[in-house]
């Protein structure tokens, strides 16, 4: 594929995400899949389907996708996934009943685990 095509395939899916999230920008999740477009688009279209209107609303969605991320100790992932969950109405009480905890900032009682620029 030329790299022209590349840059075509690439911004439309840039172009998607941003339409569809309503924001400005691609964060850098997207930007590091764009190094191989096939996989930039085959992610963005399955996340579009899980995301898509369904029996869970998309709050419930971004929880579970933030519950994954901590489980995983992925701080970008959480970083990310709690501002997503913030703009669809998660409060500071849900995560930190997610999260395990009472109150933000506070460790998790089990693993002593903070969310690290979530908060």
């Amino acid at each position: 594929m030329s790299p022209e095509m590349r840059d075509a395939d690439v911004q439309a899916v840039f172009d998607d995400i941003k339409a569809t999230r309503k924001v400005d920008t691609v964060n850098n999740f997207w930007l590091a899949l764009a190094v191989h477009p096939p996989t930039l688009r085959r992610t963005w279209e399955s996340i579009k389907e899980v995301m898509a209107a369904g029996a869970l609303d998309p709050l419930t969605k971004e929880l579970i996708y933030l519950a994954v991320s901590a489980t995983n100790q992925c701080g970008y992932c959480m970083a990310s996934h709690s501002a997503s969950a913030r703009a669809k109405g998660m409060t500071d009480g849900m995560l930190g009943e997610l999260m395990g905890r009472r109150r933000i900032g506070e460790p998790n009682q089990r693993s002593g685990f903070r969310i690290s620029g979530c908060d």
